[in-house]
């Protein structure tokens, strides 16, 4: 599912895109009115986050001139929270109202929402991130220009918690539960599981993993440093 967003607030587009691309969406930005409707006519995305106040042409324009030709689902992301603007909003054609400040998961939950109410399958079966592509409908693994790798049920439910949690330190518990369940697994089991995802994912020249080990804690999807 391919999503464009449209804000001018560059580290909340940053935020957003992050965690859309995280949450296995395809994500592409623009920062104006304009450029975001030059976007959606070249993209063709399955669904729009739009801001209000943007600069060269105002959300609301672009809410009107993208649902004047197409329906294309919207979700209007705004400060203004009273009822006359959320009303405009939706009478323009809006399919939700999100009012700032909000969380990037609530987000998530409302494009779910929306996608499921448009009848689009969002259902993002590619996690991409640090050179990796990971399809989780076929359990493969593939590093930029190479060849794609399969892995074991056990290796992929694995590879989804930490890909799905990038950035984020989990604990050696949560990952055991999330692999086997709260009935099965412990930490020796997932030591070994992690040491033969490591050699699946792990370039040949990587000097550092891109699952690293948190003493004591867990462990993390990371990108390294360049």
């Amino acid at each position: 599912m391919k999503i464009l967003v449209v804000e001018d607030d560059l580290a909340l587009s940053d935020v957003l895109s992050f965690t859309l691309r995280r949450s296995g969406y395809e994500v592409t930005t623009a920062f104006d009115g304009i450029a975001g409707l030059k976007l959606w006519e070249a993209e063709q995305p399955d669904l729009v986050v739009l801001d209000l106040n943007l600069p060269k042409m105002d959300g609301l324009a672009v809410c009107r001139q993208i649902r004047s030709r197409a329906q294309t689902p919207i979700i209007i992301l705004s400060v203004r929270s009273g009822d006359e603007a959320i009303i405009n909003g939706l009478e323009l054609g809006a399919d939700d109202y999100v009012v700032k400040p909000f969380s990037p998961n609530q987000l998530v939950a409302r494009i779910k929402a929306v996608a499921r109410r448009a009848g689009i399958a969002d259902v993002a079966t590619n996690l991409e991130m640090a050179g990796l592509s990971f399809d989780r409908s076929r359990n493969e693994v593939q590093r930029a220009g190479g060849v794609p790798v399969r892995l074991t049920p056990l290796e992929s439910k694995l590879l989804e918690a930490l890909m799905l949690h990038a950035g984020q330190v989990l604990t050696s518990d949560s990952l055991i539960t999330a692999v086997w369940g709260s009935e099965g697994g412990d930490k020796t089991m997932l030591k070994q599981l992690i040491y033969r995802l490591r050699s699946k994912i792990d370039g040949e020249e990587a000097a550092v993993s891109l699952i690293e080990t948190i003493p004591g804690i867990g462990y993390a999807f990371t990108e390294p440093p360049a």
